[in-house]
Parts: structure tokens; C-alpha cells; sequence
């Protein structure tokens, strides 16, 4: 028998505090399907919430989870962090699955991606520019926010669009 889904729907406060987790967050635990052993990979990744609501990354060619996103483009990230006091499972996290979209430079949005990247994470102006490094659209599919104990909410793609 299939069990009551645990998790609350969506309303404005939930969807208010998924809006500032992904603002806020400067980087997100990435998880991928190694291609392979088919198995689950998971590494921290740069992270913007960019222009038009985007939620993007800027990945190397060179790195694993860019190789396992390249051949299977769905994936999930993890953006939240334990608060320096208290217990760390009861701090806000937002878990998203979402389809990788890697933008091609002539995009768009690649001017202003670029602009709000380096305004967000100014050491990358190291490499931003090298012909390996892409920016990559993490479009969601799903979500669940857990905003402490008691209370996960379940959300749709449209509830992390600011």
C-alpha cells in the first residue's frame, strides 16, 4: 500500500524561504550519475541564481561531474548550510532535481551571466574565459524544501522562479 506523501505543498512562506536559500547560496552539493558504473557521484559546485531567475554554474570540461552531465543531463543539488548554533539536521535545505543545460557563449544571456558571475564569484576571473569552462543552466524539475522539523514542503519548478 502506498504511503501519504510526508510532505506539505507548497505555500508563500516555503516558497519565499527556497527564493533566499538559492539567492544565498554561493555554492550547492551537485549529485550525478557517474557514466561509468551508472552509480551516484556528488561534488560542490559554484552556484548563481542569475539573470531571469536562471540557476547556474559555471563546470569545466575537464571536471567528472561535467563528463557525467554531458552523457545524462539529470541531476540534483543541494543548496543550504547548518547555522553556527543549534542542531545541523534543523537549518533550511532545498533539494532540487533538475535537467543540465549547458549554454553555448553565444546565448542570450552569456554578457550578463558573465557580469553577475564575476560579481558573485570575483576569483573566477582566472578562468571564466577559458574555452573548457561553460555556463550551465540547472533547470528544475522537482523539489523539496525542508525548512526544520515538521515541516518539508514538496515544489514545483514554477514555485523557485522569483
Amino acid at each position: 500500500m502506498p504511503q501519504p506523501d510526508p510532505h506539505l505543498p507548497a505555500d508563500d512562506a516555503a516558497r519565499s524561504l527556497a527564493h533566499g536559500l538559492l539567492q544565498q547560496a554561493p555554492h550547492a552539493a551537485l549529485a550525478v550519475t557517474d557514466p561509468a558504473t551508472q552509480g551516484p557521484n556528488i561534488s560542490r559546485i559554484a552556484f548563481l541564481c542569475g539573470p531571469h531567475g536562471m540557476i547556474l554554474s559555471l563546470l569545466s570540461d575537464l571536471s567528472a561531474h561535467t563528463i557525467a552531465l554531458r552523457q545524462n543531463p539529470a541531476c540534483a543539488f543541494m543548496v543550504g548550510e547548518p547555522g553556527a548554533k543549534g542542531d545541523p539536521l534543523t537549518h533550511p535545505r532545498l533539494m532540487v532535481q533538475a535537467d543540465a543545460r549547458f549554454l553555448p557563449r553565444d546565448h542570450a544571456t552569456h554578457d550578463a551571466t558573465r557580469a553577475q558571475w564575476l560579481r558573485a564569484h570575483p576569483k573566477s576571473k582566472l578562468y571564466i574565459d577559458f574555452a573548457d569552462f561553460h555556463f550551465v543552466q540547472l533547470a528544475p524539475t522537482a523539489a523539496l524544501l525542508n525548512a526544520g522539523f515538521g515541516r518539508a514542503y514538496r515544489l514545483q519548478p514554477s514555485d523557485l522562479i522569483p
